[in-house]
């Protein structure tokens, strides 16, 4: 099943013990804090861990996903009330209403075309006011991540709140013109085995800057990590910081 982490009840509680708070948490934090009490949008905002921060830093912010099994498990995290929690996808995004807009979790990967692309930056043009930040995380193709997810490099144990535990592992089943087909692979406990593909896409910097220059973005950084390195000497991260032109429609 495509993308079942995301919506399967039993998969969605895998996906919130394994991935926990982190550095890119700390940098997209801090970054959104950058504009003070700002209203916020958080697309792709999964399980809501960094939704729910944010709302706690003081920010108004507006949770998307169109997962709903990931949205049910946000809604359940303290302090969830502070959100507002949209079931949907950036096509339903209101016009000139956000400060700021992260995508995070290395969503801008999920869009796997150029059309899908495209057609979610000029949502979230559309959606931010002029002069508005976007901020999003894509893994460097230069870093070729791919290659360390097979069954063996890959394999892990998740320990579930009820102190039960998980074997998972990813392997990649195709590699074309940019995009790598992978397979998650969990044995529940009882040994039931689950499994959730995906197709992501891994585009070049200078990829992501023509298409934000397209949708109407102007870019003011590129990481190559968390703590701000260069692009290649870091995590193996391009992680873009762009603002909305001053005009009311994308260029």
């Amino acid at each position: 099943m495509r993308h079942r982490e995301f919506e399967d009840p039993r998969l969605v509680q895998v996906y919130d013990a394994e991935c926990t708070w982190g550095p890119d948490d700390d940098f997209f934090l801090a970054a959104v804090g950058e504009t003070p009490g700002a209203r916020v949008l958080d697309l792709g905002c999964g399980t809501g861990r960094l939704t729910v921060a944010l709302a706690a830093a003081g920010h108004r912010v507006t949770g998307v996903d169109p997962a709903h099994a990931s949205l049910a498990a946000a809604r359940r995290k303290p302090g969830a009330d502070r959100v507002t929690w949209v079931e949907g996808t950036s096509a339903t995004l209101p016009t000139g209403t956000y400060d700021v807009a992260v995508m995070t979790s290395h969503v801008a990967q999920f869009f796997a075309t150029r059309a899908q692309w495209a057609a979610t930056l000029g949502d979230l043009r559309r959606a931010l006011v002029p002069g508005g930040r976007l901020l999003f995380d894509s893994r460097d193709p230069a870093d070729r991540r791919w290659e360390r997810w097979n069954p063996v490099d890959s394999r892990r144990r998740v320990t579930l709140p009820d102190g039960r535990e998980v074997r998972a592992w990813t392997e990649v089943t195709a590699i074309s013109e940019g995009t790598v087909g992978i397979v998650h692979h969990y044995v529940l406990p009882g040994r039931e085995e689950l499994s959730s593909t995906a197709t992501l896409r891994f585009r070049s910097e200078r990829e992501l800057r023509d298409s934000l220059l397209t949708a109407g973005f102007s870019v003011e950084h590129v990481f190559g990590g968390w703590r701000r390195e260069p692009v290649g000497a870091g995590d193996g991260e391009l992680v873009v910081v762009a603002r909305a032109s001053g005009s009311a429609t994308p260029l």
